[in-house]
This record gives C-alpha cells, structure tokens and sequence, in this order.
C-alpha cells in the first residue's frame, strides 16, 4: 500500500493524494492521522520526519519537511523546512525557509517570509515579516498577550566581512527564560542586531534602530540615533574586539548547554501522549547540534585570527574545545538541581503534563531554584571557557 494510501486510512486528510509527495525513506507509522492535513502540494522526506495529531502542512502555499519533527497542532503553512523541532501549537507562515538547528517551542510564530537556522524562539515568541533571523536564541514573555516579538523587515546580521559565523546573539536567556515569567523584548521593525549581542529582559528597540552593542540592563528602551556617515580605511582580515565577541559566543554556548540540561532533566517529565519521546529527541538532538554549530563557528574565528597574525585563540582552541566538551552534559550543582526537580514533580502531579500549564503554577521559590541552577551551568561553562581562552 501506498504511503499516501496508508495515511488516509489512518484518518489524515488529504485532499488532493495525487498532489502531495512522500519519500520512499519516510515511516509512515511516525505520520499520525489524528487530525492531520496535509495540503497539495506537499513534500515529505526523511527517516526521522515526525508529524504529530492536528499538525497542518501547507494551508497557504506548498511545503517542503524534510527530517523535522512536528508537534501537535503546529501549522507550516508554506515553505521549506529541513531538519527543524515544531512544538506544540507553533506556526509558521507562507514563504519560510527554516533550517537545521532551528526549535519553535510552544506557541511560538513567525510570519510570512522569514528565513532561520540555528534559531531558537522560546514560548509565545512572535516574528513578523520578512525577516532574517539566524543564530539567536530569543525567550522573554509569559503568554500570548504579553510575548517577545520582532518587528517586520528585521535582520540579524550575523556574517562578518571577514566571512566567520562567530555572531550569535542572545535575546534574553535560558535560566530565566525557561520559567515564562520575564518581561518581553520587542525589537522594532526595519531595524537588525549585529552579532554577537546580548540582551536583557524587558528591553525595547526602537523601529528602525541597529544594535551594535550588548545591552544587559533590563527594562531599558533604545532608540537608534541619528546616521554618522563615515569613510575609512578597511583591510579585511584585521580582527578587533575580539575580546567582547569571544565572550558573547562563550555565554551563548553556556545557556544553549543550559538549555540542553533544561530538556534532558525538565522536559523528559512531560513525556506523554503529545509529547512522545520522539519530539523529546529531536530536542535534545538539536540543542547538541546547536553547542557544535557554536563551537565549529568559534574554533574557525581562532583560524582566520591566526590567518591576520593573531594566533592567540588559535593556539588555545584545543584547550577551549577541551573545556567545552566537558561540560556538555554537565549536571550542574545537583543540590540546587533536586529541590527544583521535586517541585517540578509535584506540579506534574498536581497540573497535569500540560508543560506551558505546570511552569506557570510554579512558585516563585521553585522557579527561583530551577533558575540558579542553569545560572550555574552557564557560569561554570563561561568561567572555564573564558578561563582556557586566555591561558
């Protein structure tokens, strides 16, 4: 039997069968029919495609999926899209080209027309239109009235014109953000961030504003001054600051290791009906490829360094991929860790396994534990990075 005919029969609908494709590769059985619709059009290719209840492919235009996994009653709604994690509930609209390293957790959307890799946008997370938004990890936010949100035509300039990728910017972060209780961050339309930088909760860009600069004070609002036209000389392969953008890639390596823990110790809980252990997978599988993506973009900024005469990341890479590597799959201190796990357990119990639900009901003495924890992940991972950085 066909695979299109093996869908239909588990109850997927599919109005034009003859104009949607499946690869000879892909499991059906990972293809549920449970209120599944799968527009003509469609494209589905991959061994590890998972497509879960109430997922909807194709409402606006075709969509290509190869190897993503799709939650339950998350929309793409055209595109393409290849090697991508989809929570529940997440939406993507007509013209996206999402790629590896990408996770859209609960809620989170994006417009028509935005371009991701190596991109994470935590609950309620909204990007609108024609955008660019590759290597970011953006939280912030407690619901979807009050959510992070970037404006139309923003970009994240994250390609050097000494052509390395070391640029990832952090939007928030992962010990605070997991808990859904910080202020949102709103990045104003026909403005962009120019890697790597980080920002705190509560800060509001101004439309039209380019960041160059990290900005951790919270609840600050930034509004872009007026153009400084300037002409200079430039010789490509000179590097400065290095410092700074050794730290930012250092403190976004940290809170995705964080993030990894927040998946493996946090999310495992949730395992259940609509959350199988096949989308906890692809989680976990995406947030290890998203620490070796980071490292591989560093290791090569030590490279091209080393190209300009600056050897001195160069010479200590082997000690700072050493450094790294230790501490992917760090527990953190399990003494904070317990107490935040018991609670957590608790909640479970008490909630449900409705995962936005049971992090909302936390205290604020719980999520308190649940957040030095991860600090302290990210702080031992920065402290050792920065540590082997320098000699």
């Amino acid at each position: 039997m066909k695979a299109v005919e093996r869908l239909l029969k588990k109850g997927a609908r599919i109005p034009s069968p003859d104009c949607i494709e499946i690869g000879p590769e892909v499991d059906v059985e990972r293809i549920s029919g449970e209120g599944v619709v799968i527009h003509a059009g469609c494209r589905i290719f991959g061994d590890r495609t998972l497509i879960l209840p109430g997922a909807r492919l194709g409402g606006e235009g075709p969509v290509t999926v190869e190897n993503c996994q799709v939650g339950p009653g998350a929309e793409l709604r055209g595109g393409f899209f290849r090697e991508a994690v989809f929570l529940e509930q997440a939406r993507c609209g007509l013209g996206a080209h999402v790629r590896e390293g990408t996770i859209l957790e609960e809620q989170a959307s994006i417009a028509h027309t935005v371009g991701l890799k190596q991109t994470i946008l935590f609950p309620f997370v909204t990007l609108g239109s024609l955008i660019n938004f590759c290597d970011c990890l953006m939280a912030g936010g407690t619901d979807r009235r009050n959510h992070s949100e970037v404006g139309s035509s923003y970009i994240h300039f994250n390609f050097t014109p000494n052509q390395d990728k070391a640029t990832p910017s952090l939007i928030g972060d992962v010990p605070r953000g997991v808990m859904l209780n910080q202020n949102p961050i709103f990045l104003g339309g026909q403005g962009g961030i120019v890697g790597p930088v980080q920002l705190a909760f509560g800060t509001t860009v101004a439309a039209g504003t380019i960041l160059r600069k990290n900005e951790l004070r919270p609840n600050r609002l930034i509004i872009g001054g007026a153009a400084i036209a300037e002409n200079i000389e430039f010789q490509p392969g000179r590097f400065s600051g290095t410092g700074r953008i050794i730290k930012n890639n250092l403190v976004y390596i940290a809170n995705l290791m964080a993030l990894h823990q927040w998946y493996r110790r946090v999310r495992s809980l949730f395992v259940a009906q609509r959350f199988p252990e096949t989308l906890l997978a692809g989680l976990l599988e995406n947030s290890r490829l998203a620490v070796a993506e980071r490292t591989r973009c560093l290791k090569e900024l030590g490279d091209k360094m080393a190209q300009s005469g600056d050897s001195s990341l160069f010479e200590r890479r082997s000690a700072l991929d050493a450094a790294l590597q230790s501490r992917f799959g760090s527990e953190g201190d399990l003494r904070v860790c317990e107490p935040f796990l018991e609670a957590m357990t608790s909640m479970i119990a008490r909630e449900g396994k409705d995962y936005i639900a049971a992090i909302k009901a936390l205290s604020p003495q719980a999520c308190g534990q649940g957040t030095a924890w991860l600090q302290g992940i990210v702080d031992d991972t920065v402290t050792a990075g920065i540590a082997a950085a320098n000699g």
